[in-house]
């Protein structure tokens, strides 16, 4: 037997910093589910609210972009109540603006549940606290203008649509919108404000990549006026709605349907339930896909982050997804109030980040390309226009207007 010294010793061997370890291939996984989506219409109690205090808010910066708003709304039978914090040098009637609002929603008749020109209105409006004004504002340049408060947002995109949004949100918006057109156009005489859709989609998820097969199943249920037969409501929404907005091959002889599946649907608006700004934040965004930091859009202004900074990840996750450095994109930032600078940034990519990115360089992409500072947000968005009456209903996300600059992809220096 040889002696201890004799034997060979174990080695480790250290590998230069240069040297990089060959990459495992990557196993394709594939999966196939179900998603849904809903979308809720003008009418609909929340939905009235955000969209008389994105109406507030509009006026006033019409009058004053620097206005600092924060305007809630709430809504039973017949009555309207805002309140919430405005410092504007505007002069708004704000009575007067809720009515118009709600006369453009399409309540103007006691029998719809609410009238617009007889509805009580109260106006609980103050200015905003100076703590937080000193804090985040009063005395700063553009550059130095902090969070309106703490929290965190996120932006969602996908490359399953043109525009980058879930197919199974993007319908139901699509139908909401619709809805509402054969309504206020008169061809469907018999539809009311009051109205919900929720779609469902069959998806196939490879190695993160959600591709839509089919439609699933298409819920709807509208508000209606007196006598409206059920065999009316069902082919009415069948083939003036539905086949004008979802594509023939997405249909097919298993797509299930339920048209008001309650049957009688009369009652609607805020006189079958209270309204509340800020309620359906998940319809505001993604449809449930992606992540929400639980602060809602409506009635707030630029420097309120909920808004500004969740409109500013929307554009990074977009453009990322646009500029082909991933098929999906989830963008997550924080705030802290008074800080200009986001706490943190986060990219998710579901693993389909480009072949030779990594989601940290992506986190480095957007550090370079996107100013997330609150006033430069404002500035870059656009956010002194009052253009928020057309973001409050059928979605913040994926409609390419020309007001909405979050939607527009920015050309990405790499």
């Amino acid at each position: 037997d040889r002696p201890n010294s004799a034997r060979p010793q174990a080695t480790s061997r250290v590998l230069p910093a240069t040297v990089r370890l060959p990459r495992l291939a990557k196993m394709a996984t594939e999966r196939t589910y179900l998603f849904t989506s809903e979308s809720v219409n003008e009418g609909h109690p929340d939905k009235f609210c955000d969209i008389v205090s994105d109406a507030i808010l509009d006026a006033c910066l019409k009058e004053d972009p620097d206005s600092k708003v924060a305007c809630e709304t709430c809504c039973k039978t017949n009555m309207c109540m805002v309140f919430g914090e405005i410092t504007t040098k505007a002069t708004v009637n704000y009575e007067s603006i809720v009515r118009e609002a709600i006369k453009g929603i399409g309540y103007d008749d006691i029998s719809k549940g609410f009238d617009y020109k007889h509805a009580e209105v109260i106006v609980g409006i103050e200015a905003q606290s100076p703590d937080i004004a000193q804090g985040v504002h009063v005395g700063k340049s553009a550059e130095e203008i902090g969070a309106g408060d703490q929290g965190l947002m996120f932006g969602y995109a996908t490359n399953e649509t043109e525009e980058c949004m879930p197919l199974s949100h993007l319908l139901a918006t699509k139908i909401g919108s619709k809805l509402t057109d054969v309504r206020k156009s008169g061809e469907l005489p018999w539809v009311c404000p009051d109205g919900k859709v929720q779609v469902t989609v069959e998806y196939k998820e490879i190695n993160g990549e959600t591709i839509p097969q089919r439609v699933h199943t298409i819920l709807i249920s509208t508000q209606h006026v007196e006598g409206t037969t059920q065999e009316q409501i069902e082919k009415d929404l069948k083939e003036k709605v539905i086949k004008t907005v979802v594509p023939e091959n997405l249909l097919d002889e298993k797509t299930k349907y339920f048209l008001n599946p309650s049957g009688r649907f009369v009652i609607g608006g805020p006189h079958g339930d209270a309204g509340l700004t800020g309620r359906k934040i998940i319809v505001d965004s993604y449809g449930g896909w992606g992540g929400h930091g639980g602060g809602a859009f409506s009635g707030k202004d630029g420097t309120k982050v909920d808004r500004s900074a969740a409109y500013a990840m929307r554009w990074v996750a977009k453009s990322l997804v646009k500029a082909g450095l991933c098929k999906r994109a989830l963008v997550q930032c924080a705030y802290g109030i008074g800080i200009p600078e986001p706490i943190s940034i986060h990219v998710e990519t579901y693993g389909t980040v480009k072949e030779g990115y990594t989601e940290e360089e992506l986190v480095e992409i957007v550090k370079k390309n996107f100013d997330l500072r609150p006033g430069m947000l404002i500035r870059d968005l656009n956010l002194k226009s009052p253009i928020f009456s057309k973001t409050s209903c059928y979605g913040h996300f994926g409609r390419e207007l020309p007001e909405f600059v979050w939607e527009q992809p920015k050309e990405l220096k790499l």
